[in-house]
This record gives C-alpha cells, structure tokens and sequence, in this order.
C-alpha cells in the first residue's frame, strides 16, 4: 500500500477506505459532532462483529458528544491530546497519520475517529469479539492439575501465563505475520533465563517468513524447523498454560498466535515428548515408573507388528517348539504371508481410527470399538490372518496411545511400517537396519541449535534428574543444560531430609 496520510477532509479520508475495503457490509461509517471541539465534524469507523456495541456508546461517541461545557482551544499545540483526556474514556488511545497502520488497528477491532480539518486519527480500543470460553483441555487431560486450556484469543493466552509467572523479566514480543492476514504472534520467555542466540535464531526465522496468510500456529511451525523432511516433531504443541510457563520457567520460548488454541514450546529434546504434566503433580516414584512405561509403549508401539513377521516368517528357531506349534497350527489356511497380514490389519487400524476421529464423537467412539471388534473377528473366522497377530496389533495401537504428544504418536505410526517392511523384506536384518538408521536420524536432528537427543546425549547429572528419571523436586536444584539457560539455579541447595526444628 502507498505510503497514504490522512486528509484533513472527512470525504477523502472516507473515500480512501471504501477505495481499500470495499462496500463491505460489515464496515461501519459514523458521522457526528464534537461539541467540546468547536463542533467540528467527525468520522468514526469501525468493523462490526469486532467490536462490543456497548464499548462504541460508553466509551466514545456518548463522552465525545455530551459534553458541551467544555471548550478546547483549536489553536493549541495539544488540542487532540486535551480532547483525548476529557472525551475519550478508552483504556488505550493512540494517534497517528499512516493511513496502513490505522487500517491494520481496524482490521484487529478497533474504532478509526477522524475529526474534519485535522490531519491526525484517533485509533481507540474497542475490541469486544465473541470468543471461547476457556475451558479444560481436550487433547492433554490431566487428574490433578488445573483444568483450564488456551483458547483462540491471544490477550487471553498471555494473560494465562501471567497469572502464573509473575517475573518482572517476562517478556511478550509481538509482531505480525502473513501479508493478507496479518496474524498477531507473540514471543514469550523470560529475559534473564532464556539463551539469547536461541532467541535470536527464532526472531530471524520468523521476520524471513514470506506468505500470505498464517491460520494456525502449525502454519508457523512449518516454516520455521529445522528440517521439513523428518517424520519426528521438533517442537512441542501444548494447549495447558501450565506446561508451558514450566517450560518458560526452564529457559524455552512459547510461540503463541492468534486464533489458535494451541502454543509452540522450543526448543525441545526428544524425550519431553514422554513427559506429561501430571509427572510433576504426583511423586517422583510413580513419574519415573510412568516415564519408563512410556517408554516401553515407545518400543512396543513400533515394533511388536515387525517382531511378529520376524518370529513367524524368518526366525521360528527362536520361539519355543509348542509356541511355535501353536502359531503354525492357527495360521494353517491363512493364503496370505505375514508381511501381507500385517499390513492389512495395520492399514484397516488406521483406517478406523482415522474413520473414527472425523465422524462425530458419539459416532467415532461406536466406530472405533465396534469397527475394531467386528473387523478383527471377520478377518480371524474368514482365515485372512492368524489370531496371534490381532492380539500385536492391537498392543501396539494401545502402545500408541499410551505416548501424550499426539503428534509424536503420528510420527511413531508412520514408523511402524517403515520397520515393518524392512523387516519382512529382510528378516532381522531389516528389522536391526531399521532401528539404528531411525536411531541414526534422530541423532541429526536439531531443534533451533539443541541436539535432539539432547539432556541424554551427552548424558549429565543435571539431566539424569529430570529425563527418563524424576528426581525429588527438592533436588532439582538446576535448569536442564540441554537449553543452555542463562540463568541455571532454579533453587537453592536443600537437605534431603526436612529438618525439625528445635525448640
């Protein structure tokens, strides 16, 4: 847009909006007088469904035209300024000339107030949009910490995270991306822990951002990871403010954008995708034991459907002979080969699941159980599979779901048939080969400058005390060194044992 003032006529400024917005309906155009101001003519313009009708009567057009006592003095250097101070009971009023910043405050719902003859407008707060109420989260559920989640309104989300972080260090970076949507985002962290090169690499990212339009924070994560081309998430989706001012707290940056429910926490290391909130409302015994059996659901979730075409196809010697008797014996007449099998009924899981998310979720419940029972038991009597490979898939699709970040659970679905084809294509060969070059990738992975695998690799006592293991929270003393926090006391040094004082 060229570089537009405002006009001192109330038509031209008028004209110049309708020539950049349109006839739209919802555009509304207010003529009035300010008594106070020499009644001059004036001009508000504001979008409807932004604003609250009540904000546009209390706050500016009632103030504005009852007052008529009072006089200011046109000739003053700061008669807007004085108008402004006795007319105006807005919590926020700006002034400015550029005509591309005022459309900008229009276009986030708040009200344009041009006074004939005066060359400057007022941009008055007047956001009053309908919005969600906040309410528990749906993706992250959790029995002992707070109920309450994100919503779509970014003032809402920051004000969750400062009524948990009372630093005077918190910080709220904003800036705007996407050139026809113009999304607010906000940079959240803490200025006196965060790493600064960390914060800087994010700042440039985002400002080369180059696109029309930013819907959702997913948008945002796209384009600014590390590598387009890994299945594996390299940053962390949370909607429970509580998880994120934790990892605000340990050094992290909280991407929050506008009309999006859900914040980007990084960097991130691989484990945190096992890590829950509820590990750190419960004590540390049942979090470590938790933490290990997410692991285990890790392993199991892409393996047990590989292990079952390794043992049956290639390797029966490693069974014991009445175990494998017993397979043999429930896949006599079974046409397919195990690869075949496990496939089909890993691509028919899939498919229900998938079935049973996009159907209403009355629907999709009914789907996913009955569809699981029926299928399951159709494949089994029509002899397509073997009855002891509907007992792996269906371990390794609750392993799954045992996994909190629903976006690692997709990464490790995919995985699954990566290893699950290696592994009928080669036997163990296959099914070795696929691990280590999994491992292989994850090891060259980076997320903003942080090993992926980091807090484990190299391993540090600093991290043995918050990974795979949860240690008393009164020994952890330090910030994890994986984000290289400026600041890495997090308390100061305690006794194991409380002590009772003496009288």
């Amino acid at each position: 847009m060229e570089n537009r003032v405002v006009a001192t006529q109330l038509d031209n400024n008028k004209n110049f909006i309708k020539s950049k917005l349109g006839d739209s309906g919802d555009v509304m155009y207010r003529d009035f007088t300010i008594p106070m101001f020499a009644d001059k003519k004036a001009l508000a313009v504001y979008i409807d469904g932004l604003v609250g009708a009540k904000e546009i009567d209390d706050i500016l057009l009632r103030p504005l035209m009852s007052r008529k006592n009072e006089n200011i003095n046109l000739q003053d250097n700061n008669a807007l300024d004085q108008l402004i101070s006795k007319g105006v009971i807005s919590k926020a009023v700006t002034v400015s000339k550029d005509f591309e910043k005022l459309l900008d405050s229009l276009l986030s719902g708040d009200t344009i107030v041009f006074i004939d003859t005066v060359n400057e407008a007022m941009i008055i707060s007047t956001r009053g949009f309908q919005m969600r109420s906040i309410a528990e989260p749906s993706n992250e559920a959790s029995i002992r910490g707070p109920k309450d989640s994100f919503i779509e309104s970014i003032r809402a989300n920051t004000a969750l995270i400062r009524r948990r972080i009372r630093d005077y260090d918190l910080r709220f970076d904003s800036l705007k991306v996407g050139k026809r949507t113009k999304t607010d985002i906000a940079l959240a962290y803490i200025d006196s822990i965060v790493n600064k090169d960390v914060l800087k690499e994010v700042n440039d990212r985002l400002n080369k951002i180059d696109i029309d339009a930013i819907l959702d924070s997913s948008y945002i994560e796209e384009l600014i990871e590390d590598s387009s081309f890994t299945l594996f998430p390299q940053m962390e989706v949370t909607e429970r403010p509580d998880k994120a001012c934790a990892s605000i707290l340990e050094g992290k940056i909280i991407i929050i954008v506008d009309n999006s429910p859900f914040v980007l926490m990084l960097p991130v290391v691989f484990w945190q995708f096992f890590q829950a909130a509820d590990d750190y409302y419960e004590k540390f015994q049942i979090a470590t034991f938790l933490r290990w059996l997410r692991l285990i659901a890790l392993i199991l979730s892409m393996t047990l459907s590989s292990i079952y075409v390794m043992l049956v196809s290639f390797h029966q010697e490693m069974l014991p002979t009445s175990l494998a008797l017993k397979i043999a014996a429930s896949r006599e007449g079974v046409p397919f080969p195990s690869i075949m099998e496990a496939l089909f009924m890993e691509t028919m899981f899939e498919l229900m699941r998938e079935a049973g998310l996009r159907m209403p979720k009355p629907i999709g419940q009914a789907v996913g159980i009955v569809g699981a029972l029926v299928v399951g038991e159709a494949a089994v009597s029509a002899g397509l599979v073997g009855p002891l490979l509907i007992i792996f898939v269906a371990g390794s699709a609750i392993s799954s779901f045992a996994i909190p970040a629903y976006n690692t659970s997709y990464s490790l679905r995919l995985t699954r048939f990566i290893i699950l084809i290696a592994t009928g294509i080669f036997g163990i060969l296959g099914f070795l080969g696929a691990g280590i070059l999994i491992t292989l990738h994850l090891l060259s992975l980076n997320s903003f400058g942080v090993q992926f695998l980091g807090a484990l690799d190299p391993v540090t006592p600093r991290a043995r005390k918050d990974s795979l293991f949860k240690a008393p929270l009164r020994n952890m003393n330090k910030r994890s060194p994986a984000f290289g926090p400026k600041d890495v006391n997090r308390q100061s040094k305690t006794s194991d044992k409380n002590e009772t004082p003496k009288n």
